[in-house]
């Protein structure tokens, strides 16, 4: 298999653990979104939304609310954990709404795997002039001991300081960032969750899957019943032109 047909495949394959990503994924911290969202968007877009990890704390500041992903199961499991949010099965690169309808547009945990170029250009149709479009990832802080082990056990690196800046193309002005560092807390379970809900986790095979709940096993025991698991949330905003 070629590496755009693995990447399309784990791009795909999140549907499969819908209720392993809302039970061991985190949400995103209040600053992040403080500093994202512009207190006078009214319709907000959610693109990639997932199980609404990010949907639920827009819900409370947006009057118009629309959450959009690929997976059909993923947005099922945000419409009994969220509620009252309109969903929308649709892409990036394919915006199910209007031209210009938007104030924002907000892509949590998503952005790498879109088609920058024509995604882009789609954000850039659904928003109004002067519109924010706003990205934002959470990354493991491997500076402690055991989650860089973790790291390790998982092959990933996931970590903050390689993340780059984003692609985005057309109408858009200078892209800002804005990093926040926060912890969060899980139970064991939710922390295998956490790491089978990763797109090369759940797309491997049986033996590697083993493998990795072995070397989890050993990492976690004797961590006590709640786990704390440091991020930084790393956060990028740009203006419609």
């Amino acid at each position: 298999m070629s590496d755009s047909e693995t990447r399309a495949v784990q791009a795909a394959s999140f549907g499969a653990a819908a209720e392993a990503y809302e039970r061991g994924r985190p949400e995103y911290p209040a600053d992040a979104i403080d500093w994202l969202l512009p207190e006078d968007a009214e319709a907000v877009i959610d693109l990639g939304a997932g199980t609404g990890k990010l949907t639920r704390l827009l819900k409370k500041r947006a009057k118009d609310l629309v959450a959009i992903d690929p997976s059909q199961a993923m947005l099922a499991v945000l419409g009994d954990v969220v509620g009252g949010v309109e969903t929308i099965v649709g892409t990036a690169e394919e915006i199910p709404i209007a031209d210009g309808e938007a104030d924002a547009v907000l892509c949590a945990q998503a952005w790498h795997w879109v088609e920058p170029e024509r995604a882009s250009a789609e954000v850039a149709r659904v928003l109004k002039p002067g519109g924010t479009f706003g990205l934002v990832w959470n990354f493991r802080d491997e500076r402690e001991d055991w989650v860089a082990e973790l790291g390790r056990i998982l092959g990933d690196g996931n970590r903050a300081e390689d993340i780059g800046t984003p692609e985005i193309h057309g109408p858009f002005g200078p892209l800002e960032r804005f990093e926040t560092t926060w912890t969060d807390e899980l139970t064991r379970d939710e922390v295998v969750d956490l790491v089978f809900s990763r797109s090369y986790i759940i797309t491997a095979d049986d033996e590697r899957r083993a493998e990795v709940s072995r070397q989890l096993d050993e990492l976690l025991d004797g961590r006590g019943d709640t786990i704390r698991l440091p991020y930084t949330t790393v956060c990028f905003r740009t203006i419609r032109d």
